[in-house]
């Protein structure tokens, strides 16, 4: 099986959750050829819930551990593809890292391997199949998209 190229291309943009809070949505972009391949079906959602005391953002501290669990999962992601980050949406007092992976459990596994050395976390976990990447597809449209006006 050819090496899986999963593009480190991604873009953030303001959104707003239900009760009028700013959300900031990052997502990767260019992930047709993983979606074409038809082997990610399944959708995890991994969700932190947080003191929203600033503005429905993390604190510092928080927003640092949420970034080194980000960077460590993504990391060893890329180099073992078993799921791809797709998206991670802050705000209202959640951070929600969005993956698509082949397996559950093999997921399951890994993660807890990749975030074992991290201090414990209160996070929550939601999967369901999505094959045809709905998910995806409805947050890339919160890309905003940049006209060059020269």
């Amino acid at each position: 099986m050819a090496k899986i190229i999963i593009p480190d291309d991604w873009w953030t943009a303001p959104a707003t959750s239900d009760d009028d809070q700013t959300v900031m949505v990052t997502g990767r972009r260019a992930l047709q050829h993983i979606i074409d391949m038809g082997v990610y079906n399944y959708r995890v959602e991994v969700t932190w819930q947080y003191d929203d005391q600033h503005r429905g953002m993390p604190d510092v501290e928080t927003s640092k551990l949420m970034q080194n669990v980000t960077e460590a999962l993504d990391s060893e992601f890329m180099r073992d593809p078993v799921a791809v980050l797709t998206g991670i949406y802050t705000g209202a007092g959640e951070r929600n890292w969005v993956f698509y992976t082949r397996s559950l459990h093999i997921f399951q596994r890994k993660f807890n391997e990749i975030l074992a050395p991290l201090p414990a976390m209160p996070l929550t976990f939601r999967a369901e199949e999505d094959p045809q990447w709905e998910e995806y597809h409805e947050m890339s449209q919160c890309e905003v998209t940049v006209i060059d006006s020269n």
